[in-house]
């Protein structure tokens, strides 16, 4: 996956650093594709010190597990990772954190947790503001969006409804894929979608193949890892391939 590319290095002030990753699990290792981006990531954060991790995903992956090996591959790039379930104080943790990393699993449980334990708002407003650097795959990336309404999970758990961090301005859909089993009967993930954007078409959704994400920064929105897709409006299905995105695509409705 190729790098988001920071045109330079001083900051006056806060400003969006958000990747946005469709999975973690790779041929060559856990988040090994994107380590490069990943590694860019936290170079453009503000002043970082340790990166938060939200295991909130995991449903019956233990989240001591969960911390152990995300801190592990993160290791190799030198970012220490400090668990959020482990904190006395979650909110206080948050509260001064530069840097939060948000697991992947299940998209209900994830917000479901947060909001019960009043972190949810907390969360987005220091992502938003831009004084907190925001890492997120498959359930964590939907986490940073308007709503979770374009996750791919099964909802296990009522998560009180289904604002999210709105962090970005438009909705994921992780793990996009257009393979349509022989003998299967029910909707395309596409047609799905376009459900979505029928009811919804003033807001753009973003679809990610494995492999890809989308890097959200001072200077605009830029595709890693290969072309993506994204919908808006009457649902066509467009490809927007690898590198920095033009603002007209990006606010495309």
């Amino acid at each position: 996956m190729t790098e988001p590319r920071a045109l330079d290095g001083r900051r006056e002030a806060p400003s969006a650093n958000l990747l946005l990753l469709s999975n973690s699990v790779g041929a060559d290792g856990y988040i090994a594709h994107a380590l490069d981006a990943i590694r860019t990531w936290w170079a453009l954060g503000e002043a970082p010190g340790e990166a938060v991790f939200v295991p909130f995903a995991g449903v019956v992956r233990d989240w001591d597990a969960y911390a152990e090996l995300v801190a592990g591959a993160l290791e190799r790039l030198g970012i220490p990772l400090r668990p959020l379930h482990r904190a006395a104080d979650m909110q206080a943790l948050l509260a001064g954190a530069t840097h939060v990393v948000v697991g992947g699993g299940n998209t209900f449980h994830l917000l479901y947790e947060l909001r019960r334990r009043g972190l949810l708002a907390p969360l987005a407003d220091r992502v938003r503001q831009g004084h907190c650097s925001y890492l997120g795959w498959s359930a964590g990336a939907n986490l940073a969006c308007p709503t979770i309404r374009t996750t791919n999970d099964m909802p296990v758990v009522d998560p009180g409804g289904f604002d999210a961090l709105a962090a970005v301005p438009f909705q994921i859909n992780p793990h996009f894929t257009q393979v349509h089993p022989s003998g299967h009967r029910g909707e395309t993930r596409l047609q799905r979608l376009q459900e979505f954007c029928a009811l919804n078409p003033d807001v753009p959704v973003w679809a990610l193949p494995e492999g890809t994400g989308l890097h959200v920064g001072a200077q605009g929105m830029r595709v890693l890892g290969g072309p993506v897709f994204l919908l808006a409006g009457d649902g066509d299905l467009r490809q927007v391939p690898e590198g920095p995105v033009a603002a007209t695509v990006a606010a495309r409705r």
